[in-house]
């Protein structure tokens, strides 16, 4: 499913779930589950179907008994769960206007709990306060066409959004069960959790596990088989979303309730091949008299317990996400920025943390990543095997990607896929692989590549179309003018010579210019493929990138003007009712000529990009990293990275800020996009926009209250 038809989707399907809160009385906290249970239903029921059908046909036949009987074994054995009739999306949608559909829907959770221990107590069983006819709409509405044929990940991706979407109503204080997809991808990346015990000790809504599932499988293997998930969650609805979460993308996990602070569940210290968590930042109140407190093994460095004076637990955490790892374990973990320059007791701890060697790279995000925080966060890395690598542990990356980010909203940051690919391709060069840099770069150029040709077909097929339309309307306009003498400023108006002149140029573009680097773009990447060393391709592909921009705007400049000349004239001389016109039929030649323009251009107001910006884009992709790293090896380059060794760090009072390490970029950037500038521009104005509406609105719905 392209992106503006899920975000279609996901905004469609979020009107919906809430007429919950409309209709209700329910907080934020408390409409968010029956939603969530709604589209786990939806995406059982769709997994089941898919499962049932494929095991039907290896199922062995008898001749006397006929085909045996599916059971519960044959969906577990592919990834998905058995649901009994009455737990079926399908029977409930069928329902008769009678039945009681709120407790129908109660009882479907409770035969899904009745057949999977773990999740007894889990799943919403409080359908039975709303009344039926919005529970009927819903249903109706989550049993949409599109829905039906969905598959899990894209089911996984709108369990992510509506997740998203009630931490930014506030569903979960703090927004504390929902970490922003950008950050787990980063961190999963980074430590390359694929093997062993993974742990999160705050997993909230368990989306560092899901990450970690697409990870493992992203590389042909299977999570069940490669990892085990491991979690604790102080509060109970966070622990059954997470539950929840784990089921809705096939996967198992571990998950107790308890306090880390002062319960370890698990009792994984020293055995985590991996820790990944987002903990809650800056915390109050945390009992440090408490025996559990002063005494935790998760609090060991340098041979004793460290707690941190001030009243601040980011120090415990970090601690515990170190003292949690085996002595070959990787951590990554979100923390607030203020932690990486934090003084007095939390310097002498991370001073102690520094020269252990376990300290391996640390990344600046920039502000807005968070639904419910504005400001910025650093990701930390541990790697405790460099402790034994006398020259890498003396290493730490400084990374600082505060100025890399793609706008969302006017309040909501975060990586493009693009831009998440670039950073991991500087952390594997850091570490020695440049494996990652070369199929990155190459990839890139091969899709560019390959969009070049899409559009240098579909720039041909546009220009032909241009020109039978330009023709059409130029012959009817020329005889019109002759029986019409008023009507020669339409004939003029369409600019025949200067409209073929423009088409000259284009097709010359084209065929002169982009053709022959496309064809030597394609060799020199064929040449190139599967070499170590540099990626191929770079100059060619480069040339069809500032041919593909220097097409996009007088080619809309061109189909503009056209549609203007024909809309003021059929407006002014009312064509409409012309015969001769009508018969030219163009209604349907024009919506070709605008679908393929869209094509190639795209569709601002969806944030949909064309061919030609996309050729362009990915080019700018491989161009960025190439320009940092021409050698195709690590290098420090001023303003984004730098690696520092530990004579470094204590010279800077032990603080782990990148931004006090890699200076600043004082060069040209080259790769300023304004295009892209401009669509944030174009974001920030809408959100404000619906500011000033909701704003309005309130003063308005205060006015009515002051008169009444």
């Amino acid at each position: 499913m392209q992106g503006t038809q899920l975000r279609k989707l996901e905004a469609e399907l979020w009107r919906a779930a809430d007429q919950l809160r409309a209709n209700s009385k329910l907080t934020a906290s408390e409409y968010s589950m029956p939603v969530l249970g709604l589209i786990f239903l939806r995406h059982a029921y769709n997994r089941f179907q898919k499962v049932k059908v494929e095991v039907e046909k290896t199922l062995p036949s008898h001749p006397q008994r006929g085909r045996r009987a599916l059971t519960k074994k044959d969906f577990e054995e592919q990834n998905s769960m058995f649901l009994p009739d009455e737990a079926q999306f399908d029977y409930l949608v069928a329902l008769p206007e009678s039945a009681d559909i709120g407790e129908a829907i109660d009882n479907a959770m409770k035969l899904i709990e009745d057949e999977y221990d773990n999740l007894k107590g889990v799943l919403p069983k409080n359908f039975s306060i709303f009344s039926k006819d919005l529970l009927r709409e819903l249903l109706r509405i989550f049993n949409k066409e599109v829905l039906q044929k969905a598959e899990g990940d894209l089911f996984g991706k709108i369990y992510e959004y509506f997740l998203g979407k009630f931490a930014m109503t506030g569903a979960q204080e703090g927004g504390e069960f929902f970490t922003p997809m950008s950050l787990v991808q980063t961190i999963v990346n980074v430590i390359e959790p694929d093997h062993g015990i993974v742990f999160d000790p705050a997993c909230g809504s368990a989306g560092m596990f899901v990450q970690t599932g697409y990870f493992i499988e992203s590389e042909g293997l299977k999570p069940a088989e490669k990892v085990t998930f491991y979690g604790q969650e102080k509060a109970d609805l966070n622990t059954k979303l997470a539950k929840m979460n784990l089921t809705v993308h096939g996967l198992e996990g571990n998950i107790k309730e308890g306090n880390t602070f002062y319960e370890d569940k698990h009792n994984l210290v020293g055995g985590a091949d991996f820790v990944m968590a987002n903990p809650p930042f800056n915390v109050d109140g945390v009992d440090k008299a408490k025996d559990t407190v002063k005494k935790d093994p998760r609090l060991m460095l340098g041979g004793k317990v460290n707690l941190p004076k001030n009243d601040n637990a980011n120090y415990l955490w970090i601690q515990y996400f170190y003292n949690y790892l085996k002595p070959t374990g990787r951590a990554g973990f979100v923390m607030a920025s203020s932690a990486s320059d934090a003084g007095h007791s939390e310097k002498d701890i991370r001073e102690k943390l520094v020269k252990t060697g376990a300290v391996d790279v640390m990344m600046a995000i920039g502000n807005n990543f968070f639904y419910t925080r504005s400001l910025p966060c650093t990701l930390w890395f541990f790697d405790r095997s460099k402790e034994h690598d006398p020259i890498k542990s003396d290493n730490v990356l400084m990374l600082d990607a505060r100025k890399i980010y793609r706008k969302v909203t006017s309040k909501v940051n975060d990586f493009s896929p693009e831009q998440l690919q670039n950073l991991i391709c500087i952390v594997n060069l850091y570490r020695g692989n440049t494996n990652k840099f070369t199929a990155t770069v190459n990839s890139y150029l091969e899709t560019s590549a390959t969009l070049a040709k899409e559009t240098a077909e579909a720039t041909t097929e546009l220009q032909k179309q241009f020109q039978k339309v330009h023709k059409t309307v130029s012959d009817f306009a020329s005889q019109y003018a002759q029986e019409n003498k008023e009507a020669t400023v339409f004939f003029d108006a369409l600019n025949i010579e200067e409209m073929a002149s423009v088409y000259e140029q284009q097709n010359n573009l084209v065929g002169a210019g982009l053709a022959p680097a496309l064809d030597l773009a394609v060799a020199q990447n064929e040449k190139g493929r599967g070499q170590p060393g540099q990626p191929q391709g770079i100059a060619p592909t480069e040339n069809m990138a500032l041919l593909c921009k220097a097409l996009r705007k007088p080619q809309d400049k061109l189909i503009k003007q056209l549609l203007d000349v024909i809309a003021t004239a059929v407006k002014e001389h009312q064509l409409n009712k012309n015969k001769d016109w009508k018969d030219l039929n163009l209604k349907e030649q024009l919506d070709r000529l605008k679908a393929m323009q869209q094509q190639l251009s795209g569709n601002p107001d969806e944030g949909e990009p064309g061919l030609l910006h996309e050729t362009e884009y990915f080019w700018k992709q491989a161009h960025w990293l190439q320009s940092r790293f021409p050698e195709g090896v690590y290098t420090d380059v001023e303003g984004l990275c730098k690696v520092v060794n530990q004579q470094e760090i204590e010279a800077k009072d032990w603080s782990l800020s990148p931004g006090r390490y890699v200076g600043v970029d004082t060069a040209n950037d080259d790769d300023f996009d304004y295009e892209e500038r401009l669509n944030e521009i174009h974001i920030e104005l809408a959100g404000l926009n619906e500011e000033a509406a909701a704003l309005a609105s309130l003063i308005a719905d205060n006015f009515k209250t002051v008169l009444i």
